[in-house]
């Protein structure tokens, strides 16, 4: 008889040979009839450019009634998105901008791409959202704004934010890619609501996708007509005039996107709650084994499942757990991203405009930051060793689940030594 216990990496059968659902294929997608339709309705129209169409205004009134915000400014893609914030900000060149290591690289680029500094927080190791703490250590006389994200849909602790954020007069943007529908404490609001300004993705793996947008959101009048015109080459089309107010950029959605974006939009909920139910059984796991947790799951959305893991107690670091549990078949991946955003040649090298350094130089910064290892030591714990996480989907069977559960029991005896029977 097989031993049932022995992991697949070290020769055993794996729980899992069949793909789960994912988010780059239609498995793991609602996309539909009312997504052709939406876009036959465009193509039928003639009208493909958001300047001659009313399909972005009814995108963004749409999801302005659905997020319970004054305006909503429909772009390009969530990168995208962000910049309209960071621009809406008008940070002067050197000017300061916190933000998080452990993200993908569109949070941060922004604050490049408007010639401010990234300045980098710690993060909090039981979460990987940004420490409360560790921010406000880091602000400065040329701090402007806080990018906080709400990392894999977890809510970050942006109540306290926007209080510190106003303490010191400062602006709060929240990166809301991977958290549609995320709630946070200590009052439950939508992630993106609380912050000056809040930004949302549609790219491919997102909750909703239009394949790539993004959207800005805000209850500042001020802010939404900065962010709106930095998105059009600032072309104030609104007052009939060809003249640009200011150096901007064509980040527009097309209706194409719109259309998809419209269409997907009421399938939000059921996609969010479908992903917190399948995630219970694994949650409840996790809280009964020794040496790993789930994160939090209060107001969570799910756009991946992370897992922290304390080496010392599980005898392996996350890293080689995720690289078991992908031998039995679970899309899991160690640590998220390779390094933290502050180690990667745009920052660590300098390699922005040329061979200028600009603006990470003197002028315009104050003095030369200095991006590498020990800067953000919890980010970097747990990208190296201490985090993981597993692909998360809306189109979870229980049998899908059942056999991640199943994985992680697997993976975790046979490194803690327990008795799997």
């Amino acid at each position: 008889m097989p031993d049932e216990s022995a992991l697949a990496i070290t020769g055993g059968t794996p729980i899992r040979t069949a793909p789960f659902p994912g988010v780059s294929d239609a498995a793991g997608r609602r996309l539909g009839e009312e997504e052709i339709r939406a876009l036959e309705r465009v193509v039928r129209s003639g009208q493909l450019n958001s300047t001659v169409g009313g399909e972005t205004r009814e995108f963004e009134s749409d999801f302005a009634d659905y997020y319970g915000v004054e305006h909503v400014v429909a772009s390009s893609s969530g990168t995208s998105a962000l910049h309209l914030a960071v621009a809406a900000v008008d940070p002067e060149p050197g000017d300061e901008i916190i933000a998080t290591g452990l993200s993908d690289a569109g949070t941060i680029l922004p604050i490049l791409a408007q010639n401010a500094v990234p300045v980098f927080a710690d993060v909090d190791p039981s979460t990987g959202n940004l420490d409360v703490a560790s921010v406000r250590a880091r602000i400065s006389s040329r701090t402007r704004a806080i990018i906080a994200v709400h990392l894999f849909g977890q809510p970050a602790p942006v109540a306290e934010l926007r209080e510190l954020a106003d303490q010191h007069g400062l602006i709060l943007i929240e990166d809301c890619a991977q958290a549609y529908l995320t709630r946070c404490a200590p009052d439950g609001a939508l992630a993106g609501t609380v912050g000056h300004l809040g930004c949302f993705s549609l790219q491919q793996s997102k909750h909703i996708t239009a394949g790539d947008g993004g959207l800005t959101i805000t209850d500042d009048h001020a802010l939404a007509r900065r962010a709106r015109l930095f998105a059009d080459k600032a072309w104030p089309r609104d007052t009939d005039e060809r003249t640009h107010l200011f150096l901007g950029l064509n980040y527009r959605m097309t209706e194409l996107q719109a259309a998809v974006g419209r269409a997907q939009l009421p399938k939000l909920a059921a996609v969010v709650e479908d992903r917190r139910a399948a995630a219970k059984p694994l949650t409840a796991l996790l809280r009964d084994l020794p040496g790993v947790s789930p994160g939090l799951d209060e107001g969570a959305a799910y756009w991946l499942f992370p897992v922290f893991v304390d080496p010392d107690i599980v005898r392996v670091d996350a890293r080689e757990f995720a690289r078991a549990l992908a031998a039995e078949g679970i899309p899991a991946v160690g640590g998220y991203i390779q390094r933290p955003l502050y180690m990667n040649p745009v920052l660590s090298e300098q390699r922005t405009y040329g061979t200028s350094g600009y603006p990470l130089a003197v002028p315009p910064a104050t003095e030369v930051p200095r991006y590498g290892p020990g800067l953000c030591p919890n980010t970097e714990a747990l990208i190296g060793s201490r985090m993981l996480v597993i692909g998360w989907n809306e189109n979870y069977s229980d049998d899908d689940v059942h056999d991640i559960v199943a994985a992680v029991t697997k993976v975790h005896a046979a490194f803690h030594g327990q008795d799997v029977s």
